[in-house]
């Protein structure tokens, strides 16, 4: 990722209405996960270390950040360990976490296979993992060229490189769905046009009721999740594998 762009992505995290829905769902998948008490927990690619607050919930947290930007923002929250390297081969030994959890980092590695590796090598058997990417190829634009994604996913194509990886698959789901229409249209003038269009409003947050707005139907799927359902298309996939 670009800096300019990565320092953006810091400064909008907290109240972009993406950011904060993504952070509802994953909340109430992690509460069903029935973790052990004081679990370990991975943050593999933690970038500024804000989902570390929410991790800490339900246990003690350990960030891997490749970019030292992110890993000295990270640190200053004073969440739990914060280790600069990649997620392609980090210093811990195996099994050394119950739960490891990647946000939308996958999709930027050329070797996504090589870090689900890598992640089942330090969980501890029994122990899981959840993942969130960017969902469906034909929905490539602007927004995974400024992000420098190698890939989007389906649900198979992300149950295949796990499951090659050595996990086995508990859950998949789509989200983020309701705005699925929306980004249709905007990725299709995105490659109309020879300016940036849905790639630049990636990061502005919108006046707070309007902001608002958008994180609802992202806290309405957060809800049907939480209790066991699937939804069936969206923009983004997550996953929970053992």
């Amino acid at each position: 990722m670009d800096r300019d762009y990565e320092l953006q992505t810091h400064q909008a995290e907290d109240r972009h209405w993406w950011y904060r829905g993504r952070r509802t769902v994953i909340e109430r998948v992690l509460a069903g996960m029935r973790l052990p008490a004081r679990a370990r927990i991975l943050d593999a690619g933690c970038g500024s270390g804000r989902n570390m607050i929410e991790l800490a919930r339900h246990g003690t947290v350990t960030g891997v950040e490749l970019s030292p930007t992110s890993v000295r923002l990270a640190r200053e929250r004073g969440i739990g360990e914060v280790v600069e390297g990649s997620v392609l081969e980090m210093p811990f030994s195996a099994d050394s976490f119950d739960l490891a959890v990647s946000l939308d980092v996958i999709e930027h590695l050329e070797d996504d296979l090589g870090a689900l590796r890598e992640m089942r090598r330090t969980v501890t058997p029994g122990g899981s993992l959840l993942v969130t990417v960017p969902a469906y190829p034909w929905l490539w634009s602007g927004h995974d060229e400024i992000n420098h994604h190698h890939r989007r996913y389906t649900r198979r194509s992300l149950e295949r490189v796990a499951e090659e990886a050595g996990w086995e698959q508990v859950r998949t789901t789509y989200f983020n769905s309701l705005l699925l229409p929306a980004a249709i249209i905007l990725r299709v003038l995105d490659r109309l046009s020879t300016k940036t269009t849905e790639s630049s409003l990636d990061l502005w947050v919108p006046p707070n009721p309007f902001n608002w707005l958008l994180e609802r139907p992202l806290a309405l799927e957060a809800g049907v999740i939480a209790r066991g359902g699937r939804i069936p298309a969206g923009l983004s996939l997550l996953a929970v594998f053992r």
